[in-house]
């Protein structure tokens, strides 16, 4: 199977509601051709150009890993011939479950190179995820670790051949594997690659969403919308030859990818974190001498609560780029006190859009603490009530935006295409308001916001107060069914190691804190852990309160 019509339709057909579309996708590409946001260009430009202009740079380094820009661009080769020989090529989907190594990053650009449309897994990903992930997306083919931990994924991944008419190669990094293609034989078969040179029209890559609150959905895009977003960042970072990227987010997910266009547009050397430890991410950063952190609120945390930041060598850090979740303020202003020479920024993205707000460097500390930036360039964002009216500066409603780098529509998903455009506005779920300046302050979610007897509020500043807690680890509230008044606050606590938390003891705290009382959770569950997405945010739409 090969979804390249049907991804090409999407990008030519915008899925909107009823068959007219707006003017805005009417003129979209148009409009961003001729105004430059995008480039007839694709990754394998970026690798070709910094290859002839710095051969000897070092394109990968980290875990092992020391490339050179002349190097990766003959392993690319090398590499897409193999993939050739095995009877791949334009359009194919080629999904990648691999750990943020020199070879993910060998691979995504050996798929662009052959026009195949890469695919991303999160690798703690099981059967129970990977089947129905691999036959939405019809992939031919699996690159991925032998074994994940005590987990035999290629084994898993081969036996999913047979239920999977579509998927025919698994090629494997590590042990022997009956029924795989050891990866390295990928390697020097003589075999050219396509004549073809590929296009940023082509599909290009298929991710899926973090589903915090619904099952993942499909995005396809081809090399435009995120490959010119990751270009414009490069000027607005101000990312020079002497920069060097690490980012622990994975590089399955559309930031830690993200992070890696960043870089490889730019020419500079990418760093690799095969495996976020807090010890091991410090270590990094001083012996990779990074000096632009992709990061998230979570990693931060870990590293503050084992003192870690507290006499460690950050003297190359410049940017700390943070996203992933809610980022408190405190912490903001904690990590940026313990950088000697760098500032912390904050980020917001989506997988259906890549990077859609950020800061910049020289920003206001109170707007890099509290806000998560401007609008990137190309895009547009706006706020508009529950009537779908625009709201006015500093008054909360759902977030919207439009522009270069959002996606055209969900892959083979109507119904949630139809929900999620009005005339090209893409409706992103996120609570949020915009102050004079144009910094966006995301304030919640949507589908967060509990209805306590017709008064609705958002519980997002009770599960932060809640948070510093010394007996809460992690905690989240969802709604809970209620007869009488439709809903009630429920809140779920992962208590702290050998803390005992009852709901009044939470209650006590809001009420010390002076927290209003329409907004206290009214019943508890415990949990010994979490679900979490791969950037660590809660899967809200898993926890079900027992009492409704």
């Amino acid at each position: 199977m090969k979804p390249i019509d049907a991804i090409t339709e999407k990008r030519e057909a915008p899925p909107v509601k009823g068959s007219e579309l707006p003017p805005y996708w009417k003129n979209a590409d148009r409009d961003f051709r001729g105004t430059g946001l995008w480039l007839d260009e694709t990754a394998i430009d970026w690798i070709e150009r910094a290859a002839a202009a710095k051969p000897d740079q070092t394109a990968i380094a980290g875990g092992g890993a020391a490339i050179t820009f002349a190097e990766l661009n003959a392993k690319i080769d090398d590499l897409a011939g193999g993939f050739t020989a095995m009877g791949l090529g334009h359009g194919d989907v080629i999904a990648i479950q691999l750990p943020n190594t020199a070879e993910f990053i060998l691979s995504f650009l050996a798929i662009t190179r052959i026009g195949g449309v890469m695919q991303t897994i999160h690798l703690p990903y099981r059967a129970a995820e990977l089947e129905g992930l691999l036959a939405h997306s019809g992939a031919r083919a699996v690159i991925c670790l032998a074994r994940f931990k005590d987990y035999p994924l290629a084994e898993v991944h081969v036996g999913l051949k047979d239920k999977l008419a579509h998927l025919d190669h698994v090629f494997a990094l590590g042990e022997p594997t009956e029924g795989a293609v050891s990866y390295s034989d990928l390697f020097g078969t003589g075999t050219a690659p396509p004549s073809r040179r590929p296009s940023p029209d082509d599909p290009h890559v298929i991710l899926y969403t973090s589903g915090t609150t619904s099952s993942p959905k499909g995005v396809a895009v081809s090399a435009h919308p995120f490959g010119s977003n990751a270009r414009h960042s490069v000027k607005e970072f101000q990312i020079s030859d002497d920069d060097v990227i690490l980012s622990p987010a994975p590089f399955s997910h559309l930031y830690g990818l993200f992070s890696l266009q960043i870089g490889l547009c730019a020419g500079v050397t990418t760093y690799v974190l095969p495996a976020f430890t807090p010890p091991d991410f410090v270590a990094a950063v001083a012996e990779g001498q990074a000096s632009v952190l992709f990061t998230g609120p979570a990693h931060h945390a870990a590293c503050q609560k084992a003192g870690l930041y507290e006499g460690a060598d950050l003297s190359s850090v410049r940017l700390v780029i943070c996203s992933g979740s809610s980022c408190p303020s405190d912490l903001a202003e904690y990590v940026d006190g313990q950088l000697p020479g760098g500032q912390f920024l904050q980020l917001w993205g989506m997988t259906e859009l890549q990077a859609g707000t950020y800061n910049r460097p020289g920003d206001s500390p109170r707007n890099r603490y509290d806000t998560v930036g401007l609008v990137t360039p190309g895009n547009e964002i706006c706020v508009v009530g529950d009537d779908g009216a625009r709201l006015g500066t500093g008054e909360e409603g759902e977030l919207q935006i439009r522009g270069s780098s959002v996606f055209p529509g969900y892959y083979n998903n109507i119904e949630a295409n139809d929900q999620s455009f009005t005339d090209g506005w893409f409706h992103t779920g996120d609570l949020a308001t915009i102050d004079g300046d144009g910094y966006l302050r995301i304030t919640g979610r949507t589908k967060d916001v509990i209805n306590r007897g017709g008064v609705k509020f958002n519980p997002a500043d009770v599960e932060a107060l809640i948070g510093k807690m010394d007996d809460v680890a992690i905690c989240a509230i969802v709604p809970m069914k209620d007869s009488v008044l439709g809903e009630r606050a429920c809140v779920f606590v992962q208590p702290a190691a050998g803390a005992d938390v009852s709901l009044e003891t939470i209650t006590a705290f809001l009420d010390a804190n002076q927290m209003a009382k329409n907004k206290w959770p009214e019943h508890l569950e415990l949990v010994e852990s979490f679900p979490l997405t791969p950037t660590n945010k809660v899967m809200k739409g898993r926890l079900k309160p027992a009492g409704g």
